[in-house]
């Protein structure tokens, strides 16, 4: 048996403690479990994580050469074994192989040039920015303008993703073509969706009589060739690393739109909360260090207790494309059935990540929360300052449901009628922001990413490739090119009834 395997069985057969009961055989709990860090205060204490567990669970990654392969990460490793290059978005933040950041900065001048010739009108006079791109090249900036952006006077930005024409029609109906710029994100500049929505922008622009549509187009690839070939002059491509991953690259020229919108300086501010991050997540402790410890929370939950699902609620509107965003980068990430060595996995991977807006969701979703039959952990993200100038109950209201159910959610309630009876005993997480600004979020989104990497280390996989999207895109192709003779008779019909 590998000293891994003695680390897991371990932890199977640990003793399951109830909350409540956590609580009073370990003093010091609070004090543990709940980290300041960043302007974020992580408060894991609401979990099952005992002190024993904790301990077994140090073990496990010491076993896994947690910390062998987190410095690989950041040394610019090839870490994505199956493709066999790094994953260098820490250099992105400062953080990695000196020549790595070296170009990372280059990168980051080139683009505050273009935001600072935009801002001169060099384009001439653009007050609204369309951001084409999906993925990993849309969540993350529209994200970022969602939850920084809503006061902002700047230009009026739109991220739209969706090649479903109402998704550009929308935009079209709100936007002037005469003072539109058309920001082109997509790492190999192929991506089917992104250039079919890029080309229409273009038509709608050309229709406009918009002079020479190309000279408003700026492009966010890894493969400025390509952009070259498409017809967008080369002063106008802001090249990111090969070795960035789609779903890591908002650090990258990818979060161009998220600069322009927000203001230089507010870019500089993300980059350096993530940085701070990274910088804790190299140096901290096991027992201390927040994305190992949420992993350790993540493993528990999925392998242990079979939980098969994650939820997130974000109790602050600005952050209501959170779950979205952690859906890509967890799922996409960790939804994987071999190790990288490719042996199968030999237990769960990464849960069904999935979650809403507080208070909306209490009204929707919380009844399985308190009293379904499946266990989900859930995790509540949360701010301390508001952002609106309405009454101070809004927002005290809002924080006293946050913190009220992670409260039921452990203690129950019981009832001599069944139907009104509350288990508890049920596992959350609290991220408490002292507000939201970019280096609070900026800090927030590497947590997340360094999370997601903890967890592919444990469970002996890769975090960076993601073949299980490309299959349905080849069929697609396929039917576009050689007709529906060789599919199945469902398919077949759906297409016939729907295509013609």
């Amino acid at each position: 048996m590998t000293e891994a395997q003695k680390a897991w069985e371990a932890i199977v057969n640990a003793p399951a403690t109830r909350l409540v009961d956590l609580f009073k055989a370990e003093p010091d709990r609070l004090s543990r479990l709940a980290i300041d860090e960043s302007g974020i205060l992580f408060d894991f204490s609401k979990t099952h994580l005992s002190a024993a567990l904790i301990e077994r669970f140090t073990e496990l990654s010491a076993a896994c050469d947690f910390a062998g392969k987190r410095d690989a990460l950041f040394a610019g490793g090839a870490v994505n074994v199956t493709e066999g290059r790094a994953a260098e978005h820490p250099a992105e933040r400062g953080q990695g192989a000196p020549d790595s950041v070296a170009r990372a900065r280059g990168f980051q001048a080139r683009m505050r040039a273009m935001v600072d010739a935009i801002e001169a009108e060099v384009l001439g006079p653009i007050r609204h920015v369309l951001h084409v791109g999906i993925g990993g090249s849309a969540l993350g900036p529209d994200l970022l303008i969602d939850a920084l952006g809503r006061d902002a006077d700047r230009y009026e930005v739109a991220v739209v993703s969706n090649v479903d024409g109402a998704a550009l029609d929308a935009v079209f109906k709100r936007f002037d073509p005469q003072a539109t710029l058309l920001v082109v994100a997509s790492k190999t500049f192929t991506t089917t969706e992104t250039m079919m929505n890029a080309r229409s922008v273009l038509s709608w622009m050309d229709e406009a009589n918009v002079e020479d549509p190309y000279s408003r187009v700026v492009a966010l690839t890894a493969a400025p060739e390509k952009a070259v070939e498409w017809g967008v002059d080369e002063t106008r491509i802001l090249p990111f690393s090969e070795s960035v991953g789609g779903r890591y690259s908002l650090w990258s020229s990818i979060g161009f739109p998220a600069a322009l919108g927000l203001g230089w300086d507010a870019f500089e501010d993300l980059l350096e909360g993530a940085a701070a991050m990274d910088r804790h997540f190299r140096t901290a402790p096991a027992q201390a260090n927040l994305p190992l410890l949420a992993a350790f929370v993540d493993q528990y939950y999925s392998t242990v207790r079979k939980a098969e699902t994650r939820a997130v609620f974000a109790y602050d509107e600005r952050l209501r494309l959170l779950p979205s965003y952690l859906q890509q980068l967890e799922m996409e990430s960790n939804g994987k059935s071999v190790k990288a060595d490719g042996s199968p996995v030999d237990g769960p991977t990464a849960p069904i990540t999935w979650g809403g807006v507080g208070t909306d969701a209490q009204h929707a979703v919380f009844q399985l929360l308190h009293q379904g039959t499946r266990l989900v952990p859930v995790e509540f993200v949360a701010a301390i300052e508001p952002d609106h100038v309405l009454d101070d109950g809004h927002h005290r209201a809002l924080l006293i449901n946050c913190f009220a159910q992670a409260a039921a959610l452990m203690a129950g309630k019981p009832n001599d009628d069944p139907a009104r009876a509350y288990a508890g005993d049920r596992p959350s997480t609290t991220i408490l922001l002292d507000r939201i600004s970019p280096a609070r979020l900026g800090a927030l989104l590497a947590f997340y990413e360094h999370r997601t990497f903890a967890n592919a280390v444990l469970m002996g996989i890769n975090p960076f490739d993601q073949f299980g999207v490309e299959l349905g895109k080849e069929i697609a192709r396929s039917i576009e090119s050689e007709g529906t003779d060789r599919f199945d008779a469902s398919t077949r019909a759906l297409i016939a009834r729907a295509l013609g």
